[in-house]
């Protein structure tokens, strides 16, 4: 994308499904303000209940029903954007596995970090929860631990309290998604601690995210290189956890070769 070229499209958006600040309900006019006419809400190993088909429209806004599965690739753990999702029982059951794994998890770590801290972090762990709504309850407890100290310090991967997750292999991911969804891509290529290799998976994909907010100066010319060997679609979104929208995302162009490969949206 150029950088000249306008943001249409935020196709990496969380809600409060996961570990997102933003309602459903909130989407279309985040949206709007930040000049968008399109968002996937790709929650984490979830798909949003309150989505009812593949593509929807909201208050003029185009909502895409994904999900971002985390993978085991044998050497690294990867995420995947599942999109146009259509539910189907083998997807359901591993997202209700993944789940109840994400609350025993969660309910762990909690306890090691109330424990070594002694403080009490009074959250509601429910579906969907991950290490940022434990370290938000950090950052509001009387630990002298902000949000991002919770992670450098304690539930990050190396950090005392941390507890990994049990998670399908890439092959048994790219099953399930092949099955449920229009388009799979690879997340945030740049982000893993090999990125050629992650890149080198994206031959059994049919996508990857190509425009995405690292914070620090990246080289693409990997990423293309994929796009060009593989035939590729290039997604792109802003990975919002929080309330502002189109950080990074798909021009016009872009967009409508995505919308191309999935359903047609339903009011």
């Amino acid at each position: 994308m150029d950088s000249d070229a306008a943001v249409v499209a935020d196709l990496h958006v969380h809600t409060t499904a996961s570990d997102g600040q933003l309602r459903l309900g909130e989407i279309p006019a985040a949206a709007r303000a930040a000049g968008l006419s399109g968002v996937a809400v790709t929650d984490h190993d979830r798909v949003h209940p309150g989505l009812d088909a593949p593509v929807t429209t909201r208050d003029g806004v185009t909502v895409i029903r994904g999900i971002e599965l985390r993978v085991d690739t044998g050497t690294e753990r990867i995420d995947l954007l599942g999109y146009g999702v259509e539910r189907t029982d083998e997807l359901d059951a591993e997202i209700e596995r993944l789940q109840r794994n994400r609350v025993e998890r969660a309910r762990r770590i909690v306890a090691c970090v109330e424990e070594r801290l002694g403080v009490d972090l009074a959250l509601d762990v429910h579906a969907g929860v991950g290490r940022p709504h434990v370290a938000r309850a950090v950052d509001e407890s009387d630990a002298d631990y902000g949000y991002q100290a919770a992670f450098d310090h304690l539930i990050g991967d190396d950090g005392p309290c941390y507890v990994a997750r049990e998670i399908p292999s890439f092959e048994r991911g790219v099953s399930l998604l092949d099955s449920a969804c229009s388009l799979v891509s690879l997340a945030h290529p740049l982000r893993y601690d090999d990125p050629e290799a992650a890149l080198d998976l994206t031959a059994a994909l049919d996508a990857v995210e190509r425009y995405y907010p690292y914070g620090r100066p990246v080289d693409p010319s990997p990423i293309d290189r994929a796009i060009e060997r593989h035939g590729l679609v290039a997604t792109g979104g802003s990975d919002a956890h929080d309330r502002t929208l189109g950080r990074a995302g798909l021009a016009k162009s872009a967009y409508d070769a995505v919308l191309s490969e999935l359903p047609k949206a339903q009011a």
